[in-house]
């Protein structure tokens, strides 16, 4: 079987220690980081540990053993499912300044055939955690990251074989470069300079176009694009928080999406005045619907391009946190449901209050579902005044 060599391993422990986290300052001295790691991803704790005890931080480990969710879900009762324990909860984002998560798992399907509201119930009750973490975050006191760490099931599932998988993990993490965080500092540095682009052009709508989309997404005003912060190794998006209000037209994805222990393949959403209107899918179009009925995850939250000269990132991985970057011959357009990102407005997040967020067309909802499709498409904007500007075709920005 094979094994990433320790020198990949640290390289990669390296760029989410010393790099993503602080928006691509890496830990301070003294920093606490909370370390997420599956029983799967065992081999990535100890150059995470070394990486933070190097940096000068202090680790907290949550360690996550595999194979019991599926039983806590079938034994689980409705008070059982939603209990929380608010005050660990909340201490634990009082107490640490970072959280580190490796994407990771031996079954990629645990969890299919559970009903998808018990799920969901879950993620609804955990709520004000997540809540207080955003705070935390909107407050420029603690930022996060993911990674990814292969196992054979998960090459399986994207059809290829562990060390073709983490190949494609290497590449995108620019893991076979001698220094990978100048690599990345170089990559970060392009792509503020195309969001500071986007956003400087005001742009109040994006009209997508191609054989399979016509979409219109309002942009309005107060937005700033994102990119390039460090939240998610490896990220070569560009992305903007919508008016959901204004989002109208069709969308087909030709990238599955796995949700609940299930995957859901030709995915088509529907829009009409910001509100999923109708929803299709090949596969699994019950589950699809009923994350589409949890509270406001009928309407959009992130519209994203990401383009193909800075993604390495070549084949489908079965794992959002991948397929949401991938390049290829036309880069990607991907669309989430449900929760927006706050950091996109361009005023002092700090003074608004959750009117305000709602009278500018912020989305809140408990979900956030990354909807990928990597067939060419053309994107035009239409700026103040009037004046339309095509400023993504072929995979490329046009800025």
């Amino acid at each position: 079987m094979y094994t990433p060599n320790n020198t990949i391993l640290k390289k990669y422990a390296d760029v989410l220690i010393k790099f993503a986290l602080w928006s691509g300052k890496g830990i301070k001295k003294g920093d606490t980081v909370c370390l997420q790691v599956s029983e799967s991803a065992k081999p990535m704790l100890l150059p995470l540990q070394t990486s933070v005890l190097e940096a000068g931080g202090n680790v907290i480990l949550q360690y996550i053993p595999e194979g019991i969710s599926r039983s806590f879900f079938e034994h689980a009762s409705d008070e059982q499912l939603t209990f929380m324990p608010k005050d660990y909860l909340l201490s634990r984002v009082a107490i640490c300044d970072h959280f580190v998560g490796i994407i990771s798992e031996n079954d990629k399907h645990e969890l299919e055939g559970i009903d998808p509201k018990k799920i969901m119930a879950q993620s609804k009750a955990a709520k004000f955690y997540m809540d207080a973490r955003h705070k935390k975050e909107d407050m420029g006191k603690l930022t996060w990251t993911l990674g990814l760490y292969g196992t054979e099931a998960m090459a399986k599932e994207a059809n290829m074989t562990l060390e073709e998988y983490w190949q494609q993990i290497i590449n995108a993490c620019f893991l076979d470069h001698e220094d990978p965080i100048a690599k990345w500092q170089e990559v970060f540095d392009q792509i503020e300079t195309i969001r500071h682009k986007l956003t400087n052009l005001h742009i109040e709508s994006v009209h997508v176009e191609g054989e399979d989309v016509d979409l219109t997404v309002k942009i309005s005003d107060k937005r700033q694009w994102l990119g390039g912060s460090g939240r998610n190794i490896p990220s070569f998006e560009v992305f903007i928080s919508p008016d959901w209000r204004g989002t109208n037209g069709w969308i087909r994805l030709n990238q599955p999406l796995y949700r609940y222990g299930a995957m859901i393949t030709g995915i088509e959403l529907k829009f009409k005045d910001g509100l999923v209107v109708d929803a299709k899918a090949k596969e699994n179009e019950a589950i699809l619907k009923e994350m589409i009925a949890v509270e406001n995850a009928d309407k959009i939250g992130e519209f994203s391009l990401t383009d193909h000269r800075f993604s390495r990132i070549t084949k489908f991985m079965a794992e959002t946190l991948f397929d949401e970057n991938i390049g290829g011959e036309f880069g990607n357009t991907h669309v989430a449901l449900g929760m927006a990102y706050k950091e996109s407005y361009i005023g002092d997040m700090k003074t608004l209050q959750e009117a305000d967020w709602k009278e500018l067309g912020f989305n809140e909802s408990v979900v956030h579902t990354d909807v990928i499709s990597t067939t060419d498409r053309t994107v035009t904007a239409t700026l103040p005044g009037g004046e339309k500007k095509v400023i993504y075709e072929k995979g490329e920005f046009r800025v």
